[in-house]
């Protein structure tokens, strides 16, 4: 059994995982859960609609996948979109930054860990979140697409939650973007052996798609996102333009 100081010095979500506590305590757990996604609500309800983008919070600005990040955060921002991250560093940083230099509305979703990680510097708007569920479930909440840029494990755990859901119907009509085909080439090989053994279907290989080019990204948006969801741009416009900083 894990004593009271045990319980105090570690994250609600690490402890929860462990085992059941007590039901009291359990219901605490529950309770601020429920205020966590409140307070995630009441924070984000407005800030328009939105593309999220994962990447890995490794890869700082002296590589070229930061550089190419900060392209697409630009080129979505330019569409009109609010560009929405995970709010750290690395390639979340980066297409904060891009769509923060080109006049965009950029957005933060901040989990908080035992080491701490700090928002990063090119956000309109963030959230603080304790729960990696919360905030997994709230990037895909306010989005109208996703893209993922190269990442490690965190980056394809969101990956393929989002197709997860894509594919069990549980979301519907949602652009999931694979950018960087050289990156991912061994990922989609993956994926092909398991069409070659049945475990998912070939009609399961369109649920994304995957370029190198952010003219053929913005093209798909345009197509699968704006079109489809019939957005206006005085509807997706960044609040913030409007004067509305915070």
């Amino acid at each position: 059994m894990k004593n009271n100081k045990t319980y105090r010095l570690q994250s609600d979500e690490s402890l929860f995982l462990r085992g059941p506590f007590s039901r009291i305590k359990e219901l605490f757990f529950a309770f601020r859960v429920f205020f966590s996604f409140v307070k995630a609500f009441r924070k984000m309800h407005f800030i328009g609609p939105s593309v999220t983008v994962f990447g890995s919070a490794r890869f700082d600005n002296t590589t070229p996948f930061y550089k190419r990040t900060e392209e697409v955060g630009a080129a979505l921002a330019n569409m009109g979109f609010a560009v929405m991250t995970g709010g750290g560093p690395g390639l979340m940083e980066a297409a904060n930054k891009g769509a923060y230099e080109a006049e965009g509305y950029s957005v933060g979703c901040n989990i908080v860990l035992p080491k701490e990680q700090m928002p990063n510097p090119y956000l309109h708007k963030w959230i603080n979140i304790k729960y990696f569920f919360v905030r997994k479930f709230l990037l895909l909440k306010y989005s109208y697409a996703l893209v993922v840029m190269p990442g490690g494990v965190g980056t394809l755990d969101e990956f393929f939650e989002t197709l997860t859901l894509i594919q069990t119907k549980m979301i519907s009509d949602f652009p999931v973007i694979l950018f960087g085909k050289e990156y991912h080439k061994e990922l989609y090989a993956h994926l092909q052996v398991m069409v070659e053994n049945g475990s998912i279907d070939k009609k399961d290989l369109e649920l994304f798609f995957m370029t190198d080019s952010i003219e053929e990204m913005v093209a798909h948006l345009q197509v699968n996102s704006v079109k489809k969801f019939g957005l206006k741009r005085k509807e997706y416009k960044a609040k913030w333009l409007l004067g509305e900083k915070r």
